[in-house]
């Protein structure tokens, strides 16, 4: 991605705002918005954005999960499994939908 052919000034935003959305909808890639001459804000599309998110939660848990590893007060995965299969037929047990 090269970022420098995605940079427009804040009077295009406030102009041409509709093109911009539609460009950064159409190719998925963030628009720098810039402030006299300095990049103040991004422009991204709702798609790429909730992903991004997504990934990054992910990325999130990843890292605690190997934290907590570290510190070895991760469990095995067959232990993982039993634990979550005794929630499940709890949840069952009381009446509560299926996950």
């Amino acid at each position: 991605m090269r970022y420098a052919t995605s940079i427009e000034p804040i009077t295009v935003l406030k102009t041409k705002s509709a093109e911009l959305v539609r460009r950064t909808r159409r190719s998925g890639e963030p628009i720098i918005i810039t402030q006299n001459g300095r990049a103040a804000a991004v422009l991204q599309d709702v798609e790429t954005f909730e992903r991004q998110r997504r990934a990054l939660l992910l990325l999130r848990f990843l890292a605690e999960g190997q934290r907590q590893l570290n510190q070895r007060r991760g469990i095995d995965g067959a232990r993982a499994i039993r634990r979550l299969r005794r929630r499940i037929e709890g949840l069952r047990g009381a009446g509560a939908a299926p996950a």
